[in-house]
C-alpha cells in the first residue's frame, strides 16, 4: 500500500505545491519514527534481509541478541552474524518450505552464550505476489531451555530414586546376612588349630571389610538421591565455613595447601541447615584438595548482595575440561580413579533444597571456582521520609 502511495506521489510531484509536499514528508517522517520506536521496544529481534542476504533493517533487540552494531549493520551480510544459514538455499526454496527450513533453534556464543529460536516471514512487494525481502524473527529461549533441562533432570532423578530404593533393599538384606554368617564363622575359629585359625581369620577380616565397604556405598548413594527437607535456622554462613575448614585443617596442612579465607565481616545471617550446608562445603573442599595434589592456594570468600549470600571456593588445581563441566553434577560421573561420582550431586541437591544455585568456572592448568549462592530470606526495610506537603 505504501509503495503504491509513493508511486502516485512521485508521479504527481510537479503538480503538488511546496506546502502540501512538506506536509506529506512530515507525515511520513512521523510514521517512520513511530514504527522505529515500536520495533525497538518489543523484545523479539527483527532483521529484514534482501534477496542477497544483506541486512536492510535490524531492531535493538536483534542487535543485543546477536551483537550486531546498529550504526553499521545496513548492507552487511546476515550470514556474518548467523553463520550456519545458507541464504541462497533459503531464498530459492518454495514459500511453503521457508517455515520448514528455518523454524528451529540455534546456539550463539557472542555477545554471550544463549539459545535463540527464530522463524521467517516473507515480505511482499507491490501486488503482494513478489517477495522482496525476508524478516527473521528471533526470540531468546535460554531460560525456557534451562527450565526444561531442570524438569528433565528432576524426572530422571525421581526414576533413579525409585530404582535405587528397590536395588538397595535387595542388596542390603544379603549383605546383612553375609555379615552375620561371617561373625558366626569367626566364633567357630576358636575350635580350630591356631595356624589354620589365623589364616581363616585374615580371610574373614578381608571379607567383612568388603561387606562394610559395599554397605557404605549403598548408604552414600541413598543419602545422595533421597531428598531431605532442610531444617532451616538463622545462622552465619561464615561460621559454617570456618567449622568446615577446621575439619579439614590437618589434611590441608599435610597436602601443603595454603588456605586464604576472605570472609565478609558484615555478612547477614540467613536461613540454612547447618549440617547439610557443612556437608556441601566439605564435598566442594574435598574436590579442591584432590585437584591440588602438589600443593597450592585455596581461597574461600564470602560476600553478600541485596538478595543472596555468595560463597566462593577458588583453587589453583589442574582444572576441569570444558567438555566435562556440564556433567560434573551427574550421578556417577567422575574423573578420579577412586571417586564415587556422588559428591557434587549431593552438593547440588543441598543447594537447591536451600533455594540457591551453584556455578562453576574452570581453566585447565589454572584452577576452578565453585560459587554457591544462597538466598537471603529476611529483607531489610527502610522507612521513607514523608514528602513535604
Amino acid at each position: 500500500m505504501k509503495a503504491t502511495f509513493l508511486d502516485k506521489l512521485i508521479g504527481r510531484l510537479d503538480r503538488i505545491d511546496p506546502q502540501s509536499l512538506q506536509s506529506v514528508v512530515l507525515k511520513l517522517s512521523r510514521e517512520k519514527g513511530f514504527l522505529e520506536t515500536l520495533f525497538n521496544t518489543i523484545q523479539e529481534g527483527i532483521i529484514v534481509a534482501d534477496a542477497e542476504g544483506r541486512i536492510r533493517y535490524v531492531n535493538a533487540a536483534a542487535c543485543d541478541l546477536l551483537g550486531i552494531p546498529a550504526d553499521s549493520a545496513e548492507g552487511e551480510p546476515l550470514t556474518r552474524y548467523l553463520r550456519d544459514l545458507d541464504w541462497q538455499k533459503i531464498w530459492s526454496a518454495d514459500k511453503e518450505e521457508w517455515s520448514k527450513v528455518l523454524a528451529h533453534e540455534l546456539e550463539v556464543f557472542y555477545p554471550r552464550q544463549r539459545f535463540i529460536s527464530f522463524y521467517l516471514v516473507p515480505l511482499l512487494g507491490e501486488g503482494k505476489s513478489v517477495v522482496t525481502a525476508l524478516a527473521v524473527i528471533l526470540r531468546d529461549v535460554t531460560e525456557t531451555r534451562r527450565h526444561t533441562a531442570t524438569a528433565i533432570e528432576s524426572e530422571k532423578l525421581s526414576a533413579l530414586t525409585l530404582l535405587a530404593a528397590g536395588v538397595a533393599h535387595e542388596i542390603g538384606n544379603p549383605l546383612n546376612s553375609l555379615n552375620i554368617h561371617l561373625q558366626l564363622m569367626e566364633r567357630e575359629l576358636k575350635s580350630l588349630p591356631a595356624a589354620k585359625a589365623n589364616r581363616l581369620r585374615e580371610d574373614i577380616r578381608v571379607a567383612r571389610e568388603e561387606v562394610s565397604r559395599l554397605d557404605r556405598i549403598i548408604n552414600q548413594f541413598l543419602r545422595a538421591i533421597r531428598p531431605t527437607k532442610p531444617d532451616l535456622q538463622r545462622a552465619s554462613v561464615n561460621d559454617v565455613v570456618s567449622e568446615t575448614l577446621t575439619l579439614l585443617e590437618r589434611e590441608l596442612a599435610n597436602r601443603d595447601i595454603l588456605v586464604e579465607p576472605e570472609l565478609a565481616p558484615d555478612l547477614p545471617k540467613t536461613l540454612v541447615d547447618r549440617a547439610q550446608l557443612k556437608q556441601a562445603f566439605f564435598n566442594v573442599l574435598k574436590n579442591a584438595l584432590q585437584a591440588m595434589r602438589n600443593g597450592g592456594i585455596l581461597r574461600v570468600c564470602t560476600e553478600a548482595t541485596d538478595s543472596h549470600v555468595i560463597i566462593s571456593f577458588i583453587d589453583t588445581g589442574h582444572g576441569i575440561a570444558s567438555e566435562q563441566i556440564s556433567r560434573i553434577f551427574d550421578p556417577y560421573f567422575t574423573t578420579k580413579k577412586d571417586g564415587s561420582g556422588l559428591g557434587l550431586m549431593i552438593v547440588q541437591r543441598i543447594v537447591r533444597e536451600h533455594g540457591g544455585a551453584i556455578e562453576v568456572e574452570s581453566n585447565m592448568g589454572r584452577g576452578t571456582t565453585f560459587r554457591i549462592k544462597l538466598p537471603i530470606y529476611e529483607k531489610k526495610t527502610r522507612l521513607l521520609q514523608e514528602k513535604n506537603k
